[in-house]
């Protein structure tokens, strides 16, 4: 499967309107399989569920941050995956890979079963790319012109974002913080190549080994 863009198609109501009640993927007939159907600068895009290679990373990341709450009890940290994220500011919805946030935060949203989170409520935000899905990932190649994740996110007002680019010309972890709402813009904080153990900063101080991560194929 590719990724669809929808661009002119009519719909009953505005799209985001639609995906935060959740009936945009209904309406769209996509099946319940993984399939991701997400609003990123205004257009509707479905793409394919991530490759085992892709969720491997994931999970990696996962253990991390699992693994700094065992060790410490105070560690304030919590993960959530494919969990749905809107960007209220800019009316996009976006299915992130993962999402840090703090533990009374995450604790706050289960208790009223809310049915997405907000950008308010998220402090790292995580992709890791696929080949179908990269050009929604990364930073738009020049600065002004159309929109990605990394513009939403930094609009959104989220403190950080961890790019995990496993395109094999590339290979890298970069880790943006700063995030200029305005205009959409991160600043790169750090990058790390594939194999490389990531050290994630302040506030977050996590250990990702990265020795096992893969490009795509």
């Amino acid at each position: 499967m590719t990724v669809t863009v929808f661009q002119s198609m009519q719909f009953p109501d505005p799209p985001y309107d639609m995906w935060v009640r959740g009936e945009l993927a209904e309406y769209l007939n996509v099946p319940d399989d993984g399939t991701r159907v997400e609003i990123i600068g205004g257009q509707v895009i479905v793409s394919p569920g991530p490759s085992v290679g892709h969720n491997i990373i994931v999970r990696a990341i996962v253990r991390a941050f699992i693994a700094a709450e065992v060790q410490d009890d105070t560690f304030p940290w919590r993960t959530l995956e494919v969990t749905d994220l809107k960007v209220p500011e800019i009316a996009d919805g976006y299915i992130p890979d993962l999402i840090v946030l703090e533990d009374d935060v995450l604790r706050d949203a289960g208790q009223t079963d809310l049915p997405h989170l907000s950008s308010r409520h998220v402090d790292l935000a995580v992709e890791v790319t696929s080949r179908t899905t990269v050009r929604h990932d990364r930073e738009p190649l020049s600065l002004g012109v159309g929109a990605t994740k990394w513009t939403g996110y930094a609009q959104g007002g989220i403190p950080f974002y961890l790019l995990v680019d496993r395109d094999p010309a590339i290979s890298q972890i970069t880790l943006f913080a700063g995030p200029d709402r305005k205009h959409g813009i991160y600043m790169p904080v750090r990058s790390w190549s594939f194999g490389e153990t990531v050290d994630l900063p302040d506030p977050f101080k996590v250990t990702i080994p990265t020795d096992e991560w893969r490009t795509w194929s």
